[in-house]
């Protein structure tokens, strides 16, 4: 068994680059050795800002031999009085092998010609090779460039290769127009601490070599490392340091050598929001704040930062620091206090002149279709004139911060800066934090607008750009989102379920399309069915993957390719939400067993009959007359009790009511089926036969309140 390493070193790699190429290769390198039958104890990579690697330990010396059985033509196509056909020979030639080595069996189609092939493995010193160009250049990434005078693309210019195999150098050459990279056993250790080459002798001892040189290649021990550190240099500031993950990792990629650094600025600062100044250190600096306890949210005038170089040098790193510091909350304070000085609502005028995009107008026309949005919503939700005044309020000023000058200079600021400028204006509490709430969620995992005025002027917001965008026909695609329009949809949904908002999504959609339809010449009800069908999608993914619904009953909910589903969906976001999760709680508890058969057999066979799938009244669907046995008599009772049951769960969506009717029904459809009294369905009396038919439909009918049960798969 042998070890393999490979180094590829470079110019300062960008944190985000290094992270992705960390985990493209962490998953495409065991599958390269999958696919070769090529076997491992462990493929571990690692990377630091200048250097990818990956040792894999215990890989056999030579690939295991491999056998195949291969079928050929058929015998018959193959022979020809005894004698080889030109199929034969060419077959043979293909797979390397005499004609005489073939097999012939008899298979369902006839006799066909098999060979057996064995192929030598290869020695992985050669296949190894073979890997190395495939690994480095098939990593993906952002602004990949080119450097020299080659065609060789990469994030930053390749300078050295380390390939060893146990001991011995695998030799490897990476050509790049007049420049040639042969792979060695010498690595470039830290800038500063240990400035000359080192020698690896063996694979095994890479990552022992390199620390004796002040690199540390594993990422999680420097992240380790990095945290330890930042928490115990301020255990003598009465501080409690926050330890961002985002942050982290980008530092931890930024680093191979950590040590952390704690730096001091002004009280002074301390006055200007602490978002701006965790902004500063956070967004900008790569600074760890300071706070003065572990739930505080009250800065200490301190900060960590993670330096890369001598540590005995940490004084000289910290002053350079906090001159930094120093002049980026400058600016923060003079933004601020200019800011100040107007209301905020007197920036609106200079939304005139920001685009929000080309054929849509400035922002100011956006705000205007947001204030028109949120009234439409507000109208139909039937809210209060208070509640109505906040949210057109908010929604008027919702944008206005976009052209303070600390946005200007901090986007990452916008709606945060709002807040604090409204309140200082004199506005509402409820409509300052609204114009905050309105950008939530702002990705994944973030929180949620948690107010009323918040979560109709971020509904508003998102529903603007959707009809829009939608309206130019910038559709999103698999490859390409550029506005977020997904985001912004699965926003809408989760906001409205996490609001309980009675919202009727068609009609909005449908109202606002038209709006946009009629100020930008463009085809309402051809847009309106574009973003119904976008919902709807979303929905589903929703369900799917954030209530871990299974995808047959999202199927059963949603119907597959039935309209009436989805605009029932549409229409009632919370009633689509609730169906789901109960289906999902009685498939859990064995309920949904229980009725299953009782549902899903007459689904199947009142598809053969005409009955729509509104009727729940047995009086006027069914005609008792034609029928011939005591089990369609008892059938018909079960449903006329079932009739105020359903009813009743529709208008209260206590869909427990409804399934606890089903099961008290399912005797009687069994009894009908197959028991003592039971019926041939399809009769041959067309009379007979649709009248049973109308009574299996009136069950389906009862149970597609809950669901399209045609859709459930059993047992899952």
């Amino acid at each position: 068994m042998t070890n393999f390493l490979l180094e590829v070193g470079t110019e300062e790699l960008p944190a985000s680059f290094l992270s992705s190429a960390v985990k493209q290769w962490k998953q495409r390198i065991p599958q390269s050795l999958q696919a070769h039958n090529l076997t491992s104890d462990a493929v571990e990579v690692y990377g630091t800002p200048r250097r990818l690697a990956v040792l894999i330990t215990n890989l056999p010396a030579q690939q295991p031999d491999k056998e195949e059985e291969i079928k050929g033509p058929p015998a018959q196509a193959a022979f020809k009085d005894g004698k080889p056909t030109p199929a034969a020979s060419g077959f043979a030639k293909k797979q390397g092998v005499d004609v005489a080595d073939f097999e012939i069996r008899p298979t369902e189609k006839g006799e066909f010609i098999f060979v057996r092939k064995k192929t030598p493995g290869r020695p992985v010193a050669e296949i190894l090779t073979e890997f190395v160009k495939e690994w480095i250049f098939s990593l993906e990434g952002k602004r990949l460039m080119r450097w020299g005078d080659g065609d060789v693309k990469f994030s930053r210019p390749i300078r050295w290769l380390v390939a060893l195999l146990d001991d011995a150098v695998l030799p490897i050459e990476l050509d790049n127009g007049s420049e040639v990279i042969r792979s060695d056993r010498l690595t470039h250790s830290h800038r500063v601490l240990h400035p000359q080459p080192v020698t690896i002798p063996h694979a095994s001892d890479y990552l022992t070599t390199l620390r004796s040189a002040f690199v540390i290649v594993d990422a999680d021990e420097r992240a380790n490392t990095i945290k330890q550190q930042v928490l115990s240099s301020v255990q003598n500031l009465d501080g409690h340091a926050e330890i961002y993950p985002d942050l982290l990792e980008e530092v931890t990629n930024l680093v191979e050598f950590p040590s952390a650094v704690v730096g001091k600025f002004e009280a002074d600062f301390l006055e200007l929001p602490t978002e701006v100044i965790t902004t500063v250190m956070v967004s900008h600096q790569r600074y760890f704040p300071v706070f003065k306890g572990e739930n505080s949210k009250e800065l200490l005038s301190y900060f960590v930062t993670i330096s890369n170089g001598d540590p005995a040098k940490s004084d000289i790193v910290a002053v350079g620091n906090e001159r930094v510091i120093r002049a980026r909350l400058a600016d923060g304070k003079f933004f601020y206090d200019s800011d100040l000085k107007k209301p905020l609502e007197s920036f609106l005028p200079q939304l005139e002149k920001v685009t929000f995009q080309e054929d849509l107008g400035s922002v100011r026309a956006k705000v205007e279709r947001i204030c028109e949005n949120a009234e439409i919503i507000t109208a139909k939700l039937q809210l209060s004139q208070e509640e109505t005044s906040n949210i057109q309020r908010a929604a008027l000023l919702c944008k206005a911060d976009l052209v303070s000058q600390m946005v200007y200079e901090f986007p990452e600021l916008q709606g945060i800066m709002g807040e604090k400028y409204a309140a200082k204006s004199g506005e509402s509490p409820e409509v300052a934090r609204a114009i905050f709430e309105h950008y939530l969620p702002r990705n994944a995992g973030d929180d949620l607008p948690q107010t009323l005025t918040g979560q109709i002027v971020g509904l508003a917001d998102r529903l603007d750009t959707l009809v829009s965008i939608f309206g130019l026909g910038m559709i999103p695609t698999s490859s390409s989102d550029p506005f977020a329009l997904r985001r912004a949809a699965n926003a809408i949904v989760n906001i409205t379920w996490f609001g309980n908002l009675a919202i009727n999504l068609q009609e909005l959609i449908e109202e606002i399309a038209s709006n946009f339809a009629t100020a930008y010449n463009k085809d309402g009800e051809k847009l309106g069915t574009a973003l119904k069908d976008f919902f709807l999608q979303r929905i589903r993914t929703l369900l799917q993957e954030e209530k871990s619904i299974d995808y047959d009953l999202v199927n059963a909910v949603l119907g597959e390719n039935d309209p009436e589903y989805a605009e029932r969906a549409l229409k009632d976001l919370l009633d689509v939400r609730d169906r789901a999760l109960f289906l999902q709680e009685i498939r859990s508890d064995g309920t949904l067993d229980k009725i299953y058969e009782t549902v899903n057999r007459s689904t199947r066979l009142a598809a053969q009959g005409d009955l729509d799938f509104i009727q729940l009244n047995p009086t006027v669907a069914v005609n008792p007359e034609l029928f011939q046995k005591a089990s369609e008599e008892a059938l018909l009772n079960g449903l006329i009790q079932l009739v105020p049951e359903t009813e009743s769960a529709k208008r209260s969506r206590n869909y427990r009511q409804l399934v606890s009717a089903l099961e008290k029904i399912a005797p009687a459809v069994s009894n009908f089926f197959d028991g003592a009294e039971s019926v041939l369905v399809m009769d041959s009396n067309p009379e007979i036969k649709r009248n049973r038919l109308h009574l299996l439909g009136l069950l389906r009918n009862h149970a597609r309140v809950l669901a399209d049960f045609g859709a459930v798969v059993k047992n899952l």
